[in-house]
């Protein structure tokens, strides 16, 4: 299926990784030319290394990701990065409100990112988690969530791969109601646990969605780079040898990470790619 308008889809790619080793930056690769050549696209992207460079793109392009890094996402209060990209979102957010630009710039935030964009819009509240959640875990989409295109195929609870130290929670209703934004999926129920369940997944407006997990991860590749003798090690090390089996056996499984990593952001580039109003000519 071919583009109904025949152009170039180009993407950027906000990598907020700070030159840190990860496995996010291929998978993301790896999907947009996955999508690109499914539905026989020119699908174009570029990379900005925000954190280490400062430099954010520009609105010529068609959509935008933005990735998941290392650290708190506090860490860029008073920095050129943090100001740049919180102004990136703003011009974003003012070209989606123009009346006159039919062709709306959709936006996909992915942990960190997620964390930072929910910062910006005064959604909820972002703390440190007492512990480092790590691992393949059960995420569950909320009532009248069923609707949300990013998540269609997908079943409630659905899977993915969490690895943070800080979380979203205590939403302000008033706020999501003011900016038209809402809560699409939270983490597990524990009832052992005496802890508010945080927030997975916001849909912050038409345009803009993000997820606090990482709907990018291969579960091959995943797989491959935890059974890697270092990797193993440090995880063993930090998380216990079952909580290492236990993300094997999960990203093995069909219908966990391959099932989440075939829909959610194959979903929105369908999205935001397909449901474009043309340009009028003038």
């Amino acid at each position: 299926m071919d583009h109904p308008n025949g152009r170039q889809i180009r993407v950027a790619i906000l990598d907020l990784y700070n030159g840190h080793p990860n496995e996010g930056m291929r998978c993301i690769r790896q999907i947009l030319n996955e999508f690109g050549a499914a539905h026989h696209l020119q699908l174009l992207f570029d990379e900005y290394d925000v954190r280490g460079t400062a430099r954010v793109p520009d609105l010529s392009y068609d959509l935008f990701i933005s990735t998941g890094g290392p650290g708190s996402p506090f860490d860029g209060i008073g920095m050129d990065w943090e100001e740049n990209y919180f102004s990136w979102l703003e011009a974003v957010l003012q070209w989606n409100q123009h009346p006159g630009h039919h062709r709306k710039k959709h936006v996909f935030f992915i942990c960190h990112s997620f964390q930072m964009a929910c910062r910006y819009f005064q959604v909820a509240t972002v703390c440190k988690r007492r512990s480092t959640a790590f691992g393949v875990f059960p995420v569950h989409p909320i009532e009248g969530a069923e609707d949300e295109p990013v998540f269609r195929g997908l079943q409630n609870p659905f899977y993915a791969v969490d690895s943070r130290d800080y979380q979203v929670v205590q939403p302000s209703f008033e706020q999501l109601r003011k900016i038209g934004a809402r809560i699409l999926c939270i983490e597990k129920d524990r009832p052992h646990v005496p802890l508010e369940r945080a927030l997975m997944a916001i849909r912050f407006n038409d345009y803009m969605v993000g997820t606090q997990f990482h709907p990018e991860a291969d579960a091959m590749g995943m797989s491959m780079y935890l059974q890697k003798e270092d990797k193993k090690k440090t995880v063993i090390e930090n998380h216990g040898f079952d909580k290492w089996k236990g993300m094997i056996e999960h990203l093995e499984d069909p219908d966990k990470i391959l099932w989440t990593y075939n829909h959610i952001l194959p979903n929105f580039l369908a999205q935001s790619i397909y449901s474009q109003v043309p340009e009028p000519v003038s």
